[in-house]
């Protein structure tokens, strides 16, 4: 009698929670973005809004841990490196299917990897701008990519190439079915292509999916704009949540974290003041990240070390900006410039919704603290990052990106010898050579072994310390606003967060009364 009063209780309650509003999670999920084009290719991008909805359509072989770039098993369940790092095996996990119900082979990963990696592959993406700064080229470090059997796949290199998962795990490397290409684009992801138009993409779950069914039934992509529109769109409840690059005005219901793009001042190391060592550190001495914070935002925060937080391998302990004028005029005065000294600042004059010359003034004022002269240089920002090229510079205010989350993709072009060569081609704006530092990131992008690359990377970020060849300044960061019955949401450093596990809390509707209970 007990156990069916208890039953009877338990309906009545869950009756009486239905018909006070209960609620439950489901249906469509709509997403403001900057933009959003009608093509999707995901080899054609970086970084932006292809990439975001390429997240949710495809997987690649292996993928990011939440909040940082650590690497875990994607449609690779597994995978291993020969001791000469010039061979990689991933083997696939079993029953993953195509939304169109094909079964994924390793033949299908290697014509999916191919067309990106082959400038004259089939229906290769045009343009392709990641695979030459991933890969270092097209086929670049590729020697071949093979099927060994229906679920191994072999990459075979022409060096050692540490960086490849991160490659791999970049958006711009997702598995699309090879027949699919420049039609409706076919992956393997949480969420199928439904509709794509210019302003408005929409995708449907995937509820077989390998990783589990989505928690909603329909991502919708919007156009929202950057002036403002897309606030005005969550108010007026036409998106759910709204992904941007400027802190929202509103404080309820946002959220930030740091990206993987950062600004540096790079000292032309060819150039008086900054060929001598203490003249350079004199600049980090100086530099004030409490005047630094108001310039740079509401887009970044101040970056106190070579690698912002969420790439793996970053040096923690003393800041690179110190705020300590007393301790530059001293590294100045040692450095033979007892009065002082002029040092040239070249900006662009834009920047995308960052203040150039708010930054320029921050350094500006914290330098001359510390007894520098700092006469900004404006041009345009294509002329900016020219002049920078060719060495016509003191120190110039310029952005880098850590692209797929490797701090190969930072350190060494930022800092090596090999882009140190003046013309369109440099990558090194310091014009800084070092010999034993070279050899250091050369040895970390080889060496497979993750222990080993972290100790490398974080002596040369020891070295980059006490050289001084380009100061870290800001990190931007990715910024969401939702309503507040959004559930879940959780930004990724890499700026493409994953939507299979948000949902909307939404009220169930009332149900109709039990007979018999009077209510």
């Amino acid at each position: 009698m007990w156990g069916m009063c208890r039953r009877i209780g338990i309906t009545m309650a869950f009756v009486l929670t239905l018909a006070g509003g209960a609620w439950a999670q489901g249906g469509a999920l709509r997403v403001g973005l900057s933009s959003v084009p009608a093509s999707l290719d995901p080899a054609s991008t970086l970084e932006g809004p292809v990439s975001v909805i390429a997240r949710q359509i495809f997987d690649t072989l292996v993928q990011y841990r939440d909040v940082s770039s650590d690497i875990e098993p994607g449609l690779a369940a597994q995978w291993s490196v020969s001791r000469d790092g010039l061979l990689w095996t991933f083997r696939l996990r079993e029953g993953v299917r195509f939304h169109d119900g094909t079964a994924l082979t390793a033949q299908q990963v290697v014509e999916s990897l191919d067309r990106v990696i082959q400038p004259n592959a089939a229906h290769a993406p045009q343009p392709n701008a990641a695979a030459p700064r991933l890969l270092r080229g097209t086929p670049g470090v590729i020697k071949e990519i093979r099927a060994v059997d229906a679920r191994t796949v072999q990459i075979s290199l022409l060096l050692p190439y540490a960086p490849l998962p991160a490659v791999l795990a970049h958006p711009a490397l997702s598995i699309v079915l090879a027949s699919s290409a420049g039609q409706r684009w076919v992956g393997t992801g949480p969420f199928a292509l439904t509709e794509a138009s210019l302003g408005r993409v929409v995708l449907d779950a995937n509820p077989g999916y390998w990783g589990g069914p989505p928690r909603s039934t329909r991502l919708i992509f919007l156009d929202a704009g950057e002036d403002g529109r897309g606030e005005a769109m969550l108010d007026a409840q036409a998106i759910d949540v709204l992904l941007t690059s400027v802190a929202p005005s509103r404080s309820a219901g946002t959220q930030s974290i740091p990206g993987w793009r950062i600004g540096y001042l790079a000292l032309e190391t060819g150039r008086e003041p900054f060929s001598r060592l203490k003249a350079r550190q004199a600049v980090a001495a100086a530099l004030d990240p409490g005047l630094l914070a108001p310039a740079v935002a509401p887009v970044g925060v101040p970056l106190l070390s070579f690698l912002p937080l969420g790439v793996w391998a970053r040096r923690d302990g003393s800041p690179v900006l110190e705020a300590n004028p007393a301790s530059a005029k001293r590294l100045l005065t040692e450095a033979g410039f007892p009065r002082g000294t002029s040092a040239g600042l070249l900006i662009g004059d834009r920047h995308k919704h960052l203040d150039q010359a708010g930054v320029a003034e921050a350094i500006r004022a914290s330098l001359a603290a510390a007894g520098f002269s700092v006469p900004i240089q404006v041009e345009p920002q294509e002329t900016a990052l020219e002049l920078a090229r060719t060495g016509q510079h003191q120190m110039a205010l310029l952005e880098a990106r850590v692209e797929a989350g490797d701090p190969h993709f930072l350190l060494y072009p930022l800092t090596s010898s090999e882009g140190a060569s003046k013309g369109p081609a440099a990558l090194n704006m310091s014009f800084y050579r070092n010999r034993t530092l070279d050899d250091l990131l050369i040895r970390a992008s080889q060496v497979s072994f993750r222990p080993e690359r972290q100790r490398l990377y974080v002596r040369a970020q020891a070295m980059l310390a006490e050289e001084v060849p380009w100061v870290p300044l800001y990190v931007r960061l990715h910024w969401a606003a939702t309503r507040m019955e959004v559930r879940n949401l959780r930004l990724h450093p890499s700026g493409n967060p994953r939507f299979d596990r948000v949902w909307i809390d939404a009220p169930l509707p009332a149900v109709a009364p039990v007979p018999g209970t009077g209510r």
